[in-house]
């Protein structure tokens, strides 16, 4: 799985961006999919993933409520997005894919949530967030 993120971008706090990744290969429907971020100086971080057939999502504590995470597996596309933007959003984002069936009938209900667990990475798209 090959994948393509954009949509980052400069706004003010309060602003919204959407991010999307798009992605190659017949094998996005059997992948879960995610949104990383990394700032200067921290580790990677899990913002949101939506599972194999969307039946689970997962939010990291700090963006629950302004960000949503969907997929169309029509177009193979993953969006982050992402509304009342902070300061401390400011980041690169990272979208992502794992094999990990989390959160689909039978499996885990935990989201993979470090970076050692996923397999696939597109490259980063810088999201800066202005006070």
């Amino acid at each position: 799985v090959q994948l393509q993120a954009s949509g980052g971008g400069l706004v003010q706090a309060g602003g919204s961006l959407n991010l999307s990744c798009a992605a190659s290969g017949r094998a996005f429907r059997h992948v879960a999919v995610g949104w990383f971020r990394q700032s200067p100086g921290k580790g990677r971080e899990l913002v949101a993933t939506i599972s194999v057939l969307g039946t689970s999502i997962y939010y990291t504590d700090s963006v629950e409520g302004r960000f949503t995470i969907s997929r169309d597996n029509a177009r193979n596309t993953v969006y982050l997005q992402m509304n009342s933007l902070k300061p401390e959003d400011t980041a690169v984002y990272y979208c992502s894919a794992t094999h990990n069936t989390w959160g689909e009938a039978g499996t885990t209900p935990t989201a993979p949530a470090f970076p050692k667990d996923w397999d696939y990475w597109g490259q980063g798209t810088q999201v800066t967030v202005s006070s």
